[in-house]
């Protein structure tokens, strides 16, 4: 297999060099798939995320290529690639408008591999993709050389690629200093690139938060002159992008990138929102950046009790305090209050869900943790009883994991012995809640008598007096613990005769 040519390349350090040529061997997908396109007269070229990630030593399984070839010559191509026998493998043409045919390549096993490597491919044709002052969608033109491709792409680091003919490394708009230097550039003016394309800003803030870089001075320039483009993008984009940012190891820096451009007034109003202006004796915290500080340590404690990265988890972490703006109040003596801010809070997060298209299950999610995110104060004040730690349980439902991470983050204190008896309390309250689940099946939380039982008992047919029966059985068992069949239809016929 060919290396990589230095010469094309002088700026690359050995290690990167090393990572694009393991790239490469690891991956006879690009010399197959080059052979079968230069047989057929076409270039192609490995492009884009998987030569930066490459570079930056951490190439995943989803390969992209580049083409002079158009859809209708790229599908069949992909095809012949297949037909080898390769089990599993599938071609997708989901992408056709906009130049793109998909597959799923995989590779014959042999040796340990007792399945075969499986790769996500994508092969684009070149172009060049537009928008018009008002419109929603690119407009999409196919185009004739690799170098106007790459000059179209959003940022210089994706602007890099390695031929599959020869392995020509080829850099035109500076990407791999950008890569040496973790900064985000665009290869046009940041102004003509975001003109094409208003979701490039946004995608800048998720790249400083998943990469760890800083947006170039002219990025964060345009950016704030034209926040006010992001408008034209559709709602379920900017989700997307909003996702991948929030889902990043770290997103405190693309989130404050949001926000000092501007762009989060427009997608999160919410969230620059929460940047109250403080009053002059300080009687409460910087809302905003304790919003920030709780996002960072529910994503720590995300990792330290086992959890991959939960959006829902996420989302409520940065938005619990979404309704202090609107509960602010100057109380006498100069204290600052936000009565209800839970409830409120509830009820904004909603709408902005909504609007950017999240799923009802996470909407309702992400409002239950956050009206329940101050159920917790007071429990170390005063025992709880047994009751309480069981409505605390039953009204988590199938949140209760991600309330624990959400009230332990929401500590922020600077006190070190405030925050030690928090803690201490909180795992105290985890500890009761595990010992009654233990000797009561709190996970599966029913009346000791189900709707049958209730109606035999009653002699009733079925109708809203069964519900009404069962919740009050509900609430005599979350009170009292297991009552017992014998008990349980005392409590029912008894409750029966008080009812009119």
């Amino acid at each position: 297999m060919p290396s990589l040519n230095s010469s094309d390349m002088p700026s690359l350090s050995g290690a990167q060099a090393n990572a694009v040529a393991e790239m490469i061997r690891i991956t006879p997908v690009v010399d197959r798939l080059g052979g079968l396109f230069a047989a057929a007269g076409h270039e192609l070229h490995l492009v884009g995320g998987p030569v930066r990630d490459a570079l930056l030593g951490r190439l995943g399984h989803d390969l992209d290529f580049t083409t002079d070839a158009r859809p209708e010559q790229i599908e069949p191509l992909l095809r012949e690639f297949i037909i080898t026998g390769d089990r599993g493998s599938a071609v997708w043409d989901i992408g056709r408008a906009f130049g793109t045919i998909g597959a799923k390549l995989v590779e014959p096993a042999g040796g340990d591999d007792a399945e075969g490597r499986a790769w996500v491919v994508e092969v684009t044709t070149y172009r060049s993709d537009t928008y018009e002052e008002t419109s929603r969608k690119p407009a999409v033109a196919f185009g004739d050389t690799l170098a106007g491709d790459l000059r179209r792409r959003d940022f210089t680091v994706n602007a890099m690629a390695i031929s599959c003919a020869d392995k020509t490394f080829t850099d035109p708009y500076g990407g791999l200093s950008d890569l040496a230097a973790s900064r985000i550039r665009t290869p046009a003016t940041a102004e003509q690139s975001f003109s094409d394309d208003p979701l490039r800003m946004m995608r800048a803030a998720r790249f400083v938060a998943q990469l760890g870089f800083t947006a170039d001075p002219s990025v964060v320039e345009a950016m704030t002159a034209m926040a006010d483009r992001i408008d034209i993008i559709s709602a379920e984009r900017v989700h997307d992008e909003l996702t991948k940012l929030l889902l990043a190891d770290n997103p405190r820096p693309g989130l404050n990138l949001l926000v000092q451009t501007g762009l989060a007034e427009r997608v999160l109003p919410e969230l620059p929102a929460l940047r109250l202006e403080r009053d002059e004796h300080h009687r409460h915290k910087d809302v905003y950046e304790h919003s920030l500080t709780v996002l960072e340590q529910a994503i720590d404690l995300e990792k330290s009790r086992g959890h991959q990265p939960d959006l829902v988890n996420r989302i409520a972490a940065l938005l619990h305090d979404i309704g202090k703006p609107r509960t602010r109040r100057f109380e006498s003596g100069g204290k600052v209050s936000f009565h209800h801010h839970d409830v409120v809070g509830a009820k904004l997060v909603s709408k902005r869900m909504k609007a950017l298209k999240f799923s009802t299950e996470q909407i309702k999610a992400v409002a239950l943790l956050v009206e329940l995110h101050l159920r917790f104060h007071g429990y170390g004040e005063g025992q709880w009883t047994d009751s309480a730690v069981r409505r605390y349980v039953r009204d988590a439902g199938d949140q209760l994991e991600r309330l624990h991470i959400l009230t332990r983050a929401d500590c922020t204190t600077r006190n070190q012995r405030k925050a030690a008896r928090l803690r201490n309390a909180y795992d105290d309250l985890e500890r009761r809640i595990a010992q009654l689940a233990e000797q009561e099946q709190m996970d599966a939380l029913r009346p000791d008598l189900d709707g049958a039982e209730i109606m035999a008992v009653l002699g009733i047919e079925p109708g809203p007096t069964v519900g009404r029966a069962y919740k009050h059985l509900l609430e005599l068992r979350i009170d009292h613990g297991p009552l017992g069949p014998e008990r349980a239809r005392a409590e029912l016929l008894d409750w029966w005769s008080r009812q009119s």
